[in-house]
């Protein structure tokens, strides 16, 4: 057929699909997710009118200052991300353009995913409880922690989970706060061992940090590169490999005594 056509009208008819191909692309869902800077809570106050941590079976102390938990706010398993949408988010640093496996778990429904943070959530609750007793030497089968954070799932808040319990128990351990009175954030895994693990994100979480007025974020080691690049003016980044660097630090900054890492 295109053998009896002109050159120029072989090239429209050849155009037809190409253009047809390209809008196809543009509009078509891909296995990305947009995310961006999500909300933080302070883990000694309270989170939708009920209190983040409570404690019984020992006395608590009144705290002073905040640490605030991070998160990021991904598109959500199911919903449509265009070439569109990947090229408009792409260049801007409020924004981050993920795989979406490296977000949601491949291949789950929606509600199995919502299932699987939840789960994440309980067992980092679980670890940080187990990591600020042994800490502070004590016992669980005296004191009783509750950790409720709503609407949050995953594992990234189990580092502040863990602070926030100390802080309450025991402040820094010589009658001030463990903040020092300062609006401190931060991200990280933890185990009950007090092991400080990546999580993902974090130069969007010192976003959501310093916006919500912190002016230090305690970040894992391993991702001190990814938090420094998009750093916004302001915020100090303490790595922290383990609970105890992470307290130490923290006391550190408080007394002015004693040196505090940087990445």
């Amino acid at each position: 057929m295109l053998s009896r056509l002109t050159r120029s009208q072989a090239v429209a008819v050849c155009a037809v699909p190409v253009v047809a191909l390209l809008a196809t692309a543009v509009f078509a869902p891909l296995p990305f997710s947009v995310a961006q800077p999500g909300m933080t809570a302070n883990v000694l106050g309270k989170n939708q009118g009920t209190p983040v941590i409570t404690v019984s079976g020992a006395p608590t102390r009144t705290t002073g200052g905040q640490l605030r938990m991070t998160t990021i706010e991904a598109t959500g398993p199911d919903a449509p991300v265009s070439l569109k949408d990947v090229i408009g988010n792409w260049f801007r640093t409020d924004r981050a353009v993920m795989p979406r496996d490296s977000v949601y778990p491949s291949g789950n429904s929606v509600k199995e995913i919502e299932k699987h943070n939840a789960e994440q959530m309980q067992q980092s609750q679980d670890a940080a409880t187990q990591a600020a007793l042994k800490y502070l030497d004590l016992s669980a089968d005296k004191v009783k922690v509750d950790l409720k954070l709503a609407d949050v799932g995953g594992p990234s808040a189990g580092l502040l989970f863990t602070l926030g319990i100390i802080d309450k128990l025991n402040g820094d351990g010589s009658g001030g706060d463990l903040t020092g009175g300062r609006t401190i954030a931060g991200t990280g895994t933890i185990d009950a061992a007090g092991q400080v693990g990546a999580v993902g994100g974090v130069a969007l979480k010192t976003q959501a940090a310093r916006r919500d007025g912190a002016t230090v974020f305690l970040v894992p080691k391993a991702e001190c590169g990814d938090a420094k690049s998009e750093l916004p003016k302001g915020l100090r980044l303490v790595p922290v490999t383990t609970l105890k660097s992470a307290v130490d630090s923290l006391v550190a900054l408080e007394k002015g005594k004693g040196s505090v890492p940087s990445c």
